[in-house]
């Protein structure tokens, strides 16, 4: 029986071996935002409406998420802003954590991402305070 390898030593796997995961990741994103690119989610009855929004009025962070969506998968960015702030920045985020873990994966290296308490309650506050100022008067140009 093999000695188990270190922990953070490279794997024996080939680098394109490594990449199937992220690959398989990336192809995935990619298909659901072609899908989304060509399937409106401006013209009503594609896709169900947000609950939250339905019976309360009140925008979920998620709001506007399939339509940023859309308008991103068309090239169009300022509306995709404009629809979700929020989402057009997790867009950016997952691009960059992907590329880190792409790179991550063909060096053999974990990819690991080990948020403290205090990252996730900032995120949790961010998500929040973005959810209250896009449903008060003055956070109209949050709305999508």
């Amino acid at each position: 029986m093999p000695a188990p390898r270190p922990q953070g030593a490279p794997s024996a796997a080939t680098p394109l071996r490594r990449l199937l995961v992220p690959v398989g990741v990336l192809g995935s994103v990619v298909a659901a935002f072609a899908y989304v690119g060509v399937v409106d989610p401006n013209e009503p009855g594609h896709y169900p409406v947000c609950p939250l929004f339905r019976f309360t009025g009140i925008y979920c962070p998620g709001c506007g998420g399939l339509r940023s969506a859309h308008a991103f998968a068309q090239g169009d960015f300022a509306t995709a802003f404009g629809d979700n702030a929020l989402a057009v920045a997790g867009y950016v985020l997952f691009a960059v954590l992907w590329v880190v873990w792409a790179v991550r994966a063909v060096r053999g290296r974990p990819a690991r991402i080990d948020l403290r308490p205090v990252q996730l309650w900032g995120i949790g506050v961010l998500v929040l305070a973005f959810t209250i100022v896009r449903n008060l008067p003055f956070g109209g140009w949050l709305r999508p």
